[in-house]
Formats: C-alpha cells, sequence, structure tokens
C-alpha cells in the first residue's frame, strides 16, 4: 500500500503526514490500524493538500485503496464530529407534578403505594434482623397503622419497620426515581450468601411521590435503629425543594420506623380522611399484604349505667339515700384499632393443606357471592413464568347477558406480591369466551408500566395467558368428568353458550373445547350427550357425524329430514341454539369425524341401492321435470330424496349456501345487511319421495294430463308446505293461507251435508258477486220488499 500512496499524493504530500521524530510504521501495521500517526489532527491539515485533489486521486486508484482510504477519512470525521457533553436539565416542580398526574389514573391508589413502602419497610428489618437481632430492640410488633383524622383533614400512616437515616432521606426521598428497595435488592443479589428476599415490592422508586394526588403537604418523620437520632423530612405539593431536620420535640419521638403525615387537599378531606373508606382501601389493595394493618376505626358497644327512677305524681320527693336506682343498657361510641387485613392469601399456601370450605369462604368473601362455586383449582407455575393463581367456576352466570361475554368483566384480580394492582383487563389474561372465570392471579415479575396499572403487552403475558386458558380447561374438563352429573349439567346452562363462543374465536384450542360440547339427539332428547358418546354410538358403516339445526327441540324431532335417519337407526345431533350451527361449522371434523348437516344437497347415508335409484329415477324424472317447469326460479331443481320415508316432500338447501336455520338467524338480526341475503341464501332444491301416494297421483296426472289445473294447484300448495315444514318463511303468508283455505273447501265439498238455507244463502252471494262483477253502471242499491211465500218448515207459520 505504501508504493500506491507515494504514488497518489507525492513526495512531499507523504512527508507531511509524517514527522521526522516519528518512524514509519510497515504497510501491515498502517494498513490494518490506521493509528493517529497517519491521520493525527496536528499534523493533518487541508493546508498541505488540497481535499479535491485527495478525492481525484482516491477516485483513480479505487479499485486498490479506495477502501482504506476512506476509513482514515471517516476516522478523522468523526474526530471532527466529537463535541462537549451536557447533561440534561429538568424544572423539578413541574417533573413531579408530572409524575403525580400522568402516572396514575385514580387518587386512591396512594394509600396503596404507601402501604408498599411500609411493607418492604418491614421486610427490611426482617430479613436484616435475622443477622443482628439487636436491630428489633424492644419497638413492638411489625406492623402497620393507619389513622385518619377528619377533623384536621390528615392521614397518618406508621410503620415499625427499619427506618431511615438522613442520607437516605435524601437518597431515596430527595432523589425522584430512585428506588430504596431496587437498591436493596441488588445488594443482596450482589452478596449471594444472604440471598435474596422476593417479598419486597418497590421497583421504580416513584411510589412515594403518589402522596401528592391527595396532600399539599407531607411530613415523614424516621427512626432507624442503627441511628439515635430522628429526622424529619417535608415538603410541598407545588414545591421544588424539601426540608429536613432533626426531631427535638419528645412528644413526637418514635422507638423505630417511619410516621408519614399527609395533609389532605381541601377537595380530598371529605372522601380520605373518612375512615371507613380508608379501611374499604386496605382490604381492596393491600388486603394481603404480610404484615397486621390496623386503622383507627368508630365503633360501638353497650354497657350498663346506674340511673335514679323518677318519683310518681303526687309522690314526695325522697332524700338522695333513700332513692332506688335502676341499670339501664345502653349503646355508647368509642374509638380503637381495627385489624383490616383478617383475609390470609389463600394462594400461598400448599393445595394439599387447604380444604374445600376454605376455597368456598374465600371465594364468596373475595367476590361478594352468595352461592357456592361449581369448581376451583389452585396451582403454581415455574420456569420462564412464576405465578401463583386460584381459579373458579361462578356457581350461577350472571343475571345481565352483556356481563356475560363482557372482556371487562372484574372477575380476575391480579396482584404482585400480594399487593393488589388492577381487576380491569380486557382480554390480556383471559379470553372473552373464558370471561366468566372468577380468581386470583399473584406474581413476583410482571411486566407493569410505572403506576402498576396497566399490563404491559409482552411474551411474558402470552405465556401466563396460555397457562391460566390450559388450566382453566383442565377444571372444567375434571368437573363433566366427575360423578355429580348435575354440577356439569348446571354448569352447561348457564356457560355452554361461551363454550361454543370459543368453538368460533379460538381454533387453537378446538380439542380442548369439543369434548366439554352437549347437545341433545334424536337417540337422547331428554338428557344431553357429549361428542365422545355420540362417536362411540356409531354404526360400524357410518362416517360421518349428522346434525340438524332448527329453532326447538320439538321442531327437529318433526323435522322430514331425520326421517330415513331415524328409521335407519343413524343418531342426528339436534342443534337447537342460535350459535350451535356456526359453532360447529367452525369445528368441521371431530375424531377425523366429518359434521354434515342432513338439510342439504347431497345426502350420502352408505347403503343405498343404486339398482332401485335407478328404476325410480327412470320412473319419475318425467314428473321432476314437470314439477320444475311449474314451479320456475323458485327452486334450481327437483329430484328423488333419499332422506324422506312418511313425508311427500321436503325442500334443501344447497351444499355451499345457509341453511334455512341460518336464513332464518340472518334475517332477524337487527343490523344484518338485507343486500347479502340474496347472494348468501343457498339455492333450494325440492326433493320428493316417491313411496307417497301424493307423489304418486302426481305421477300419473303428469303422464295422462300435464294442463290439468287442479294439479298444477296442487304442485304450488306442495311446494309451499315443504317451504314451511323444511323450516323456511314463506314470502306471503296469507296467500298460502287462501291456497289452504280453497283445498279445504274442495276436500271437504258438502261432505256432512248443509242446510237448504246455507246453500240458498250461498247461491245468493253468489250470485250477488257476479251481478255487482257485471253491472257496474248502478250506483244506487235496489230495494227488495220481503217475501209473502213462506217455506212449508217454518215454525211460525199459522
Amino acid at each position: 500500500m505504501v508504493p500506491v500512496l507515494t504514488q497518489s499524493l507525492g513526495t512531499s504530500s507523504t512527508a507531511s503526514l509524517h514527522p521526522p521524530s516519528t518512524p514509519l510504521r510497515s504497510s501491515s501495521a498502517r494498513a490494518l490500524g490506521f493509528r493517529p500517526s497517519f491521520l493525527s489532527r496536528p499534523l493533518l491539515s487541508w493546508s498541505s493538500f488540497p481535499a479535491a485533489g485527495l478525492r481525484c486521486k482516491v477516485q483513480r486508484r479505487e479499485r486498490r485503496m479506495g477502501p482504506r482510504c476512506e476509513a482514515a477519512v471517516t476516522e478523522k470525521e468523526a474526530d471532527e464530529a466529537s463535541g462537549e457533553k451536557f447533561e440534561y436539565q429538568a424544572e423539578v416542580s413541574r417533573l413531579l407534578d408530572l409524575i403525580v398526574h400522568s402516572l396514575y389514573s385514580h387518587k386512591e391508589v396512594f394509600l396503596r403505594e404507601l402501604v408498599s413502602n411500609a411493607s418492604d419497610a418491614l421486610d427490611k428489618l426482617r430479613f436484616l434482623s435475622v443477622m443482628d437481632s439487636s436491630l428489633l430492640g424492644d419497638a413492638g410488633d411489625l406492623e402497620i397503622r393507619i389513622k385518619p383524622d377528619p377533623d384536621n383533614g390528615t392521614i397518618t400512616i406508621t410503620d415499625t419497620g427499619i427506618g431511615m437515616t438522613k442520607e437516605e432521606l435524601i437518597d431515596c426521598l430527595g432523589t425522584i426515581a430512585q428506588s430504596g428497595t431496587s437498591k436493596f435488592l441488588k445488594a443482596l443479589k450482589e452478596n449471594k450468601d444472604a440471598g435474596t428476599d422476593n417479598g419486597l415490592i418497590g421497583q421504580f422508586g416513584v411510589g412515594f411521590y403518589s402522596a401528592f394526588l391527595v396532600a399539599e403537604r407531607v411530613v415523614v418523620s424516621t427512626k432507624n435503629p442503627k441511628s439515635d437520632k430522628q429526622y424529619v423530612w417535608e415538603a410541598e405539593a407545588d414545591s421544588s425543594s424539601y426540608v429536613i431536620r432533626e426531631e427535638t420535640d419528645p412528644e413526637k419521638l418514635i422507638k423505630r420506623g417511619t410516621q408519614i403525615t399527609l395533609f389532605l387537599r381541601e377537595d380530598d378531606k371529605f372522601e380520605f380522611a373518612d375512615p371507613t373508606r380508608i379501611q374499604g382501601l386496605v382490604k381492596n389493595y393491600s388486603q394481603f399484604v404480610s404484615f397486621p394493618i390496623y386503622t383507627w376505626q368508630e365503633k360501638s358497644r353497650t354497657v350498663e349505667v346506674e340511673e335514679e327512677e323518677e318519683p310518681k305524681e303526687g309522690e314526695e320527693t325522697k332524700p338522695e339515700e333513700e332513692k332506688k336506682k335502676k341499670k339501664k343498657t345502653v349503646t355508647e361510641k368509642y374509638w380503637d384499632w381495627e385489624l383490616a387485613n383478617e383475609t390470609k392469601p389463600i394462594w400461598m399456601r400448599n393445595p394439599k393443606e387447604v380444604e374445600k370450605d376454605e376455597y368456598n369462604e374465600f371465594y364468596k368473601k373475595t367476590f361478594n357471592e352468595f352461592l357456592d362455586p361449581l369448581a376451583h383449582t389452585h396451582f403454581t407455575t415455574e420456569g420462564e413464568v412464576e405465578f401463583r393463581s386460584v381459579l373458579y367456576v361462578p356457581g350461577m352466570a350472571p343475571l345481565n347477558n352483556e356481563d356475560l361475554i363482557n372482556p371487562k368483566t372484574k372477575n380476575i384480580r391480579l396482584y404482585v406480591k400480594r399487593v393488589f394492582i388492577s381487576d380491569d383487563f380486557d382480554g390480556e389474561l383471559f379470553p372473552r369466551y373464558l370471561s366468566f372465570v372468577k380468581g386470583v392471579v399473584d406474581s413476583d415479575d410482571l411486566p407493569l408500566n410505572v403506576s402498576r396499572e396497566i399490563l404491559q403487552e409482552s411474551r411474558i403475558v402470552r405465556i401466563m395467558r396460555k397457562r391460566l386458558v390450559r388450566k382453566t380447561f383442565d377444571m372444567i374438563q375434571e368437573l363433566s368428568e366427575s360423578e355429580n352429573k348435575e354440577d356439569y349439567k348446571k354448569f352447561w346452562e348457564n356457560f355452554g353458550k361461551l363454550l361454543k363462543l370459543g368453538c368460533i374465536e379460538d381454533t387453537g384450542n378446538h380439542k380442548r373445547l369439543t369434548p366439554l360440547l352437549r347437545f341433545y339427539s334424536s337417540k337422547s332428547e331428554e338428557d344431553m350427550i357429549s361428542l365422545d358418546e355420540y362417536v362411540e354410538n356409531m354404526g360400524e358403516n357410518q362416517n360421518a357425524i349428522y346434525y340438524l339445526a332448527t329453532d326447538s327441540l320439538k321442531s327437529a324431532k318433526t323435522a322430514p329430514f331425520v326421517e330415513k335417519l331415524v328409521q335407519k337407526d343413524i343418531e342426528v345431533l339436534y342443534l337447537v341454539e342460535p350459535i350451535d350451527e356456526v359453532a360447529i361449522q367452525n369445528l368441521q371434523t371431530y375424531k377425523e369425524k366429518k359434521f354434515i348437516d342432513i338439510s342439504k344437497e347431497d345426502l350420502e347415508l352408505g347403503d343405498e341401492d343404486e339398482v332401485k335409484e335407478r328404476e325410480e329415477k327412470q320412473e319419475y324424472n318425467l314428473l321432476c321435470d314437470w314439477m320444475k317447469q311449474q314451479l320456475g326460479d323458485k327452486v334450481a331443481k327437483v329430484q328423488i330424496s333419499k332422506r324422506l320415508s312418511s313425508s311427500p316432500c321436503v325442500l334443501v338447501s344447497g351444499k355451499f349456501g345457509w341453511s334455512a336455520n341460518m336464513e332464518r338467524l340472518m334475517k332477524a338480526q337487527t343490523l344484518g345487511d338485507t343486500s347479502s341475503l340474496e347472494f348468501m341464501r343457498g339455492r333450494r332444491i325440492l326433493e320428493i319421495n316417491p313411496e307417497h301416494p301424493i307423489i304418486k297421483d302426481l305421477n300419473a296426472a303428469c303422464k295422462n294430463d300435464p294442463s290439468s289445473t287442479e294439479a298444477k294447484r296442487a304442485v304450488d300448495l306442495l311446494y309451499d308446505t315443504a317451504l314451511i315444514s323444511s323450516g323456511y318463511t314463506p314470502d306471503s303468508p296469507a296467500e298460502l293461507g287462501n291456497k289452504i283455505y280453497e283445498m279445504m273447501a274442495i276436500a271437504l265439498g258438502g261432505r256432512w251435508g248443509r242446510s237448504e238455507s246455507d246453500e240458498v244463502a250461498e247461491g245468493a252471494n253468489s250470485e250477488a258477486t257476479s251481478s255487482e262483477a257485471g253491472s257496474s253502471e248502478t250506483t244506487e242499491g235496489e230495494v227488495v220488499e220481503p217475501s209473502e211465500v213462506r217455506p212449508e218448515n217454518d215454525p211460525w207459520k199459522d
């Protein structure tokens, strides 16, 4: 490379690049390194050679030295581009305001954050006291006390934890987003001999500042057991500074721990200084914190008091010694500490040690239910994601159907290290069709945002959701296999529709969903059966699962589609709920058996007699063509049926269109698209039964008198009747009614005789009708005198 450079730049340029005091290194070293000796800032100046000349020479020798020369130029440009570094500046008061009012959507979470900090302080003390028992001293038990003062508008939260020194006050409270708990955990991890404490909650270092959501001033008084001094930290809500001083008032001294006093804003005094409200927040957010939490509550008790009897009228007043005193029971009010977190986190215990009654009691208390759950499961998952959970199947469905499929139901309570985070989810942990499941989920390492309110979408959440869904299916499967069949029957009545919804929305869990489905069938009209039972009852030659979708069980049993299948002892599933047909169509197969709708064309039962079919086709081929000609576009074609035994005909739908049941459902949609009805409606095929007398009569009419008006009317009526019996809705019900009335009149035709007066009246009516039709000129009716002729059977005749 050296000869190339000397040829390109010239001798003078090369000399200017290398000072006399610096020896020229080997070409290989320069090729690999390009140290500052080659292109150092003091030695390389643009005055030595023009930049354009360098570019020109580089371009001429591009193939041999271009990359190396470009690297050298890049290094020089980077050296010149490097500038002076500056630290970001922030307006502290504005930053604090953003943290307080942007991270949290509800003011009430301030108590959760402060109680969590107190719990961490107690955890630290408990951990450190194992190595140094003198830290506990005589400062009392490890506990948290919360005392609201409605009169002064303050809340005081006191813990007997580790406390803080002056340096820690400056480091933890004076530095925004600095987590003392996080630093403590880091120190534990570095010191492997000491182990780790996973009970610690804090991680972001901003939870303390949530106090300014409701407080205009915060005072922190704290004492570390290793320090002889107690310090007070004080700050205003809108200030960018804070004050630290030593506590000198003997009445305010504490033995150990931290005491936080919140001076509430005017708007928040009424709500958050209320003892009942504070106790409710503790029960909601911090009910399962591992340390006792006491709240200052007003209580009542009955006491007996003595009072003097009043003298009766007319009696003299007795001396004090002789006055009788009577005892009276009165109710007096007093203030005392009350334990707010009595319920223990049942999910932290070993499932083998928990009785069923304990699970039921926990369920009722946590979710305010009055019925026992139908089933429960308690499990712990380890590995990539570690969490504990207790899930329940409720005893009954919500009364409001909208709550039944609402993914935002508050049925799953999420905890992180036993601190309640949220119960407002939109399908992150459970799909919509399993939104009825209730339970608690507790994890130590969920990916939460800083406010602990939003579960961030991540791979961990997807894994967690997958395991929760799998455990739920296991729980429901155990319920279906239990000896008490009534429990699963009750479950199916309440939540069966949701599992069918899962068949539509969750194709990945079809294998877990299908064994849980239940349907009525032609062989089990009283009790529902599973698909496994259907497959077990199948004959040897049956290769499919047959079903019929209708609007009721009664219409399914009497439908003409099932006649031949019932005759051949083939079981048919009855889908009587609106969601059933769509769910089955999404499943398509079960255990390699296809689902076949018997109301559609090309039904194959597997035992057809080809010779008989060929003969019937030849015999009735002319009739099929004649009937198709009479019906026109109402049907796509007319053919011999394989599914009828007692009905004369049936109207089946095409293989790829809507069935009669689906067409009925789509027409009933409130916001349905009527323009798609004609497009999606399947073609209609009229199938006739060659064994039925009506079809035989029509076959004779077709051959002997194809232009017969009565035969044509019979074909029209036959189609309309098949339309109704097959589940379709006639276009004009009134027109169909008139046809039936005409046929009834012809059929009855005076069979039981009529009275002469009825015949006369009928004749008069017919004459009047003909005269009205013929004489439209008459505008006024004629007056007819009553007849003097009396019939012989007149009872009023003399």
